[in-house]
């Protein structure tokens, strides 16, 4: 059978089959396969540039919520009372209401007792000590409803105690007394 397509195809022709096929196996090697080894280094770029495209839409729409969420935040306003005092008969009242705040803010009053070096006539303050047990969290509430009280004129010493389950807060709150 070669010998068939031997005499049916001159010698020369052969020649210059061969040639042509040895170009064009060397164009393929020279230019062809590198040339598809850069596209595929192009396309596995191409898909991480689109991969970011996607993230930095997903964040973008992340940023714009932030941005206008934060435009909509009011800023917190400690309550400034106008301050009055109480007289020593009503003084009853800064315990009663201490206890039920202390409650609401999911404390446990331990100890609630006013201070005797405080009691004299002449004294402009009534202190008391206070002990409260509970959480941080908790204790931060009830001193904003302390500072929102009209006769509590001052919180002259605060004590943190870390027990085993919660946290022991020791205070010292300034009543002020009408003469």
């Amino acid at each position: 059978m070669i010998n068939k397509i031997k005499q049916s195809i001159p010698a020369n022709s052969l020649g210059y089959i061969l040639i042509c096929g040895g170009i064009i196996v060397i164009i393929l090697l020279l230019v062809i396969f590198p040339l598809n080894r850069v596209n595929a280094g192009r396309e596995k770029d191409i898909k991480q540039l689109q991969d970011q495209i996607e993230e930095q839409k997903g964040l973008g729409q992340v940023v714009q919520l932030a941005q206008s969420d934060t435009g909509k935040k009011s800023e917190f306003v400690l309550a400034n009372p106008s301050r009055t005092k109480l007289s020593r008969q009503e003084t009853e009242k800064f315990q009663k209401s201490f206890r039920a705040d202390a409650e609401k803010a999911s404390l446990l009053v331990m100890s609630l007792t006013p201070d005797p070096d405080s009691m004299g006539v002449g004294s402009k303050y009534l202190i008391y000590n206070a002990t409260v047990k509970g959480e941080f969290a908790n204790f931060r509430k009830l001193l904003v409803v302390l500072g929102e009280m009209p006769y509590v004129e001052q919180i002259e010493e605060m004590n943190m105690k870390q027990d085993s389950d919660s946290m022991e807060f020791g205070l010292k709150i300034g009543i002020a007394l009408a003469d």
